[in-house]
């Protein structure tokens, strides 16, 4: 019986433990789904810059990643809550799948970087083409505040948007002074900077924030998964005791 009395008080510490640790977690999730219905709502599919994955927007990634982490934390509140065994082996198996996923995302990434780098900049030249049409409104958006924001023209160059069209023409939003159809002025009166470049070193220059949220999501994550598997261990006890 006391071997019991102890099994039953550590499990219903970590019980509440875990339970706190998914309520946040599924809060996030409503939070990022938030903002990705706002987004999709105001701004169209903002952030749709690759011709190749039209529904590669902020809006959708925004959207799927808030339901899928409202359903993990879901599952690990009602495991918790009910010390199932089961549903508490289902979120360890998603967060588990979840973590490996990410991290093989990553070593990809920086194993292939050129590779990706030369894709990426084909895909999105490809893209421009896309630029003003109609139901492209997104992209549209999206190359208009880039361009703006980070003093830049065109992928590679400001050249790029010769091609789309088939003039020595940009858009305004290449402009050094924004002004109407400034983009059929000279050359001198626009952005000389490659888009591509300048956001690779703005990234490049703020790479301990994007270092510090990566690890940051992993020990959340490791967390998540040190909680369950420590629950369910409390349970196989605590079964096994009081049986």
């Amino acid at each position: 019986m006391k071997r019991c009395s102890m099994a039953r008080g550590c499990l219903q510490g970590v019980k509440y433990l875990m339970f706190a640790f998914n309520l946040l977690f599924w809060l996030g999730g409503c939070g990022i789904l938030g903002v990705g219905i706002w987004l999709a709502a105001t701004q169209g599919n903002f952030a749709t810059l690759s011709s190749s994955f039209p529904s590669l927007s902020a809006a959708n990634l925004l959207i799927v990643t808030g339901t899928f982490v409202m359903a993990i934390g879901f599952v690990g509140c009602i495991g918790a809550i009910k010390e199932n065994k089961c549903l508490l082996l289902t979120f360890f198996v998603l967060l588990l799948l979840v973590f490996l996923l990410e991290a093989s995302l990553a070593i990809l990434f920086f194993a292939y970087t050129d590779k990706i780098d030369r894709y990426a900049q084909r895909d999105l030249k490809k893209g421009l083409h896309l630029y003003g049409t109609p139901g492209n409104v997104g992209l549209t958006n999206a190359w208009s505040i880039i361009q703006t924001d980070f003093r830049c023209c065109g992928v590679s160059n400001y050249t790029d948007w010769f091609e789309v069209y088939n003039a020595t023409r940009v858009p305004d939003s290449c402009c050094l002074e924004f002004s109407e159809s400034c983009g059929l002025h000279a050359p001198g009166t626009w952005w000389k900077a490659p888009c591509y470049e300048t956001v690779k070193v703005w990234l490049q220059e703020n790479l301990l924030a994007v270092g510090v949220f990566g690890l940051c999501t992993a020990l959340v994550q490791i967390l998540g998964l040190t909680f369950a598997m420590t629950m369910y261990c409390q349970v196989v006890k605590a079964d096994t005791y009081c049986a």
